[in-house]
């Protein structure tokens, strides 16, 4: 049985090589996140407020979320390769703008009767970029994920992830266990120093984006949506390195410059994934402490690590320019 998230980190931190961590600027970025908090910048508001996520309002905001984070992985290309877009985005939101197209166009996408037999061509169709060239990464592996998906959903949840969401009786525990057990390829794991390891970013993302469009109400309701951790993928790291939170070594800084890429449970991965896991779940600590020290209420299930994440890959896309400098790992792979 693999440690969660949060033991996973940890257990990695304690025997890392290639990464360190700063403890003082995690003190820092605190700081920076409490007064964000304060000014209502950090919010759970923040993910209906965009214009290609639905509101609570919308019936199929539910099954809109789980398919999203079905597919939501890999959006870089190897070397100079143009990035895919769709609608002028890139990456995460031209996956929304993509799915939403195909909504509008009539494309029933987001039932499981019609995606669990989806084929390529079909799939390709509906995430076709705009210049009608470039193709999304991995598109063979995005089908095989909704196809295993839908079947599991029809076969046993009556074609409903909210039915999953009911099972679980508003525990995020409880509901990310369900996710890695019944839909393997959301089972982000690894062996790290002899043992068995999870980050489980999109399980836990899953849960994080239900829980923001529904505002810790409804189906987004989870007396304990403080222990999700942050989504460790490949952008976060950049911003914890830009605030001096995490540094690579030398030699690992050296071999990220060559644009070489990993295999899919190198150490040196998961060495910054669980360094991201640890640090962000250290800040969120810190900023606990400064609303105690302040003598205000801390609403714990309110201030997560799903709203730090938010913020850190928020801050990565409105200054890409500033932080490109700053090489990411790169691994072609469903997990994250």
């Amino acid at each position: 049985m693999a440690l969660n998230p949060r033991e996973s980190a940890e257990y990695i931190v304690k025997n890392v090589k290639h990464v360190k961590i700063h403890y003082n600027n995690i003190e820092k970025l605190a700081q920076t996140v409490y007064k964000k908090i304060k000014e209502k910048i950090i919010s759970v508001d923040n993910f209906s407020q965009h214009e290609l996520h639905p509101s609570d309002k919308d019936i199929h905001a539910i099954d809109w979320i789980f398919l999203i984070d079905t597919l939501n992985f890999c959006f870089w290309t190897p070397g100079n390769d143009t990035k895919w877009k769709v609608n002028g985005q890139t990456g995460y939101f031209a996956l929304c703008a993509a799915i939403n197209r195909a909504i509008k166009e009539g494309v029933d996408i987001t039932n499981p009767k019609f995606y669990s037999k989806i084929s390529e061509e079909e799939l390709d169709k509906i995430l076709r970029s705009d210049d009608g060239i470039i193709k999304v990464p991995l598109l063979e592996a995005r089908v095989n994920c909704l196809r295993e998906v839908g079947l599991k959903l029809i076969e046993k949840y009556d074609g409903k992830f909210e039915n999953c969401i009911k099972l679980c009786n508003n525990s995020a525990q409880k509901l990310l266990k369900l996710i890695v057990d019944e839909f393997p390829c959301f089972r982000d794991e690894a062996i790290y120093c002899g043992k068995q390891v999870s980050f489980y970013k999109r399980a836990q993302i899953l849960i994080g984006d239900i829980w923001s469009c529904f505002r810790g109400k409804n189906y987004g309701e989870f007396n304990d949506i403080e222990t999700i951790t942050m989504f460790a993928d490949y952008r976060v790291p950049q911003v914890l390195v830009h605030f001096g939170t995490l540094e690579y070594t030398e030699e690992l800084l050296n071999f990220l410059k060559t644009d070489k890429l990993l295999n899919a449970g190198d150490e040196r991965e998961q060495e910054i994934r669980g360094a991201s896991i640890y640090i962000v779940e250290e800040l969120k600590k810190n900023v606990w402490k400064l609303f105690e020290e302040n003598g205000e209420n801390i609403e714990k299930n309110i201030v997560n690590s799903i709203l730090l994440d938010h913020f850190l890959w928020d801050y990565r896309r409105k200054n890409a320019k500033e932080l490109e400098f700053i090489p990411f790992h790169k691994v072609l792979g469903i997990y994250y």
